[in-house]
């Protein structure tokens, strides 16, 4: 399994274009590796486009975004760190 080291804060996943079509990149490879093993689901957005994870070893809170809404399904994932006051003003207080 390929955990977030304590220096990384954020990974952007890619789509890239062969033969075969669209497939998504290592990085994006990665963070849903990371979404099945590492990451506890703690809140999504109303709109489900924003999900906010909690990394199971050390505790820092990850959202994770499709940035590219003009995209199929919005496009390939990012995942970023965000501060404890950031997820709480975005999905906490709003429930």
């Amino acid at each position: 399994m390929n955990l977030l080291s304590p220096g990384e804060v954020l990974l952007e996943g890619n789509w890239i274009r062969g033969a075969g079509g669209v497939v998504a990149d290592g990085t994006a490879q990665r963070i849903e590796s990371l979404l099945a093993d590492a990451l506890e689901k703690v809140a999504e957005s109303a709109d489900g486009w924003r999900t906010l994870y909690r990394d199971l070893r050390d505790g820092r809170l990850w959202e994770l975004t499709y940035p590219h809404k003009e995209w199929h399904g919005g496009g390939p994932p990012r995942l970023s760190c965000v501060a404890a006051e950031y997820a709480e003003e975005k999905y906490l207080r709003h429930k």
